[in-house]
């Protein structure tokens, strides 16, 4: 991929995973990359994967230099993420589901913090639910603003029924550490949950209270499909994702690594 810029340029990567139902959704998710104003230096690189072979989502794709479209065969939004990073570059990688939204200023605010403390592995935001109607609704028990220690987000997990006090889909994550967890998780859904208790069990996080994500509700998502709620399944993915997070936290790998 290339892009028209003069001077030396830092990349962000944007990876989105995308099924054909999703596609009509992508004109949207990319109108708000275009609105970011990044900070002098820096531009995204968007890149767009999508889950399985067709011709349902490559008309949706805009033509722009900084997108780059990919098909594969279908595994699910984990795997179609974790096989896009063959095609990342720069310091940090930012989740955007195809059916989702930045709102102004989101991705400035994610770099401000990963880059002013290196010890911060990991960012994420406030979150809105976009309702079909296109009104908002937020949601309970946002923390403060400020640093996430390790653990924390684990420990709030499992004494709330399993709901994260942040949400996984307005990760933002230094690129070198999302590559030495594996990426995300090999599971039919949670995987982006999976992937932030990881993030977490090894490294200090930070919340933005400003919003970061308009998450999109729509009858054909896939967490509104009842595969998604089947009882068994779901303690399944649960047990596994917590039991990747405790043996991650009781390994005592770490980053910043401590030599």
């Amino acid at each position: 991929m290339s892009a028209a810029v003069s001077g030396p340029v830092r990349i962000v990567t944007v990876v989105t995973a995308v099924h054909a139902p999703a596609a009509r959704f992508l004109p949207d998710a990319y109108r708000s990359l275009c609105g970011q104003r990044l900070p002098a230096g820096w531009q995204w690189w968007w890149l767009i994967q999508e889950d399985g072979y067709g011709d349902e989502v490559r008309p949706y794709v805009p033509d722009d230099a900084r997108v780059s479209f990919r098909q594969g065969r279908p595994g699910g939004p984990g795997v179609a993420r974790t096989i896009a990073l063959a095609r990342a570059e720069g310091p940090y990688v930012k989740i955007l589901d195809a059916d989702d939204q930045l709102p102004e200023g989101a991705l400035a605010r994610d770099l401000a913090a990963l880059e002013a403390d290196p010890g911060i592995g990991w960012s994420t935001a406030r979150a809105l639910d976009l309702l079909p109607d296109g009104t908002t609704a937020g949601f309970p028990g946002d923390p403060e603003e400020g640093p996430i220690e390790r653990g924390a987000v684990l420990d709030f997990w499992t004494a709330n029924g399993f709901r994260a006090q942040v949400h996984p889909a307005t990760l933002c994550v230094r690129r070198e550490l999302l590559l030495a967890l594996g990426g995300w998780m090999a599971l039919p859904a949670s995987e982006d949950t999976g992937l932030l208790l990881a993030l977490n069990a090894v490294s200090r996080g930070w919340f933005s209270a400003r919003v970061g994500l308009l998450y999109r509700k729509w009858e054909g998502q896939v967490t509104g499909q009842s595969a998604h709620t089947d009882p068994a399944e779901r303690e399944a993915r649960m047990a596994v994702v917590a039991a990747r997070a405790r043996a991650l936290a009781d390994y005592k790998w770490q980053y910043p690594p401590t030599y």
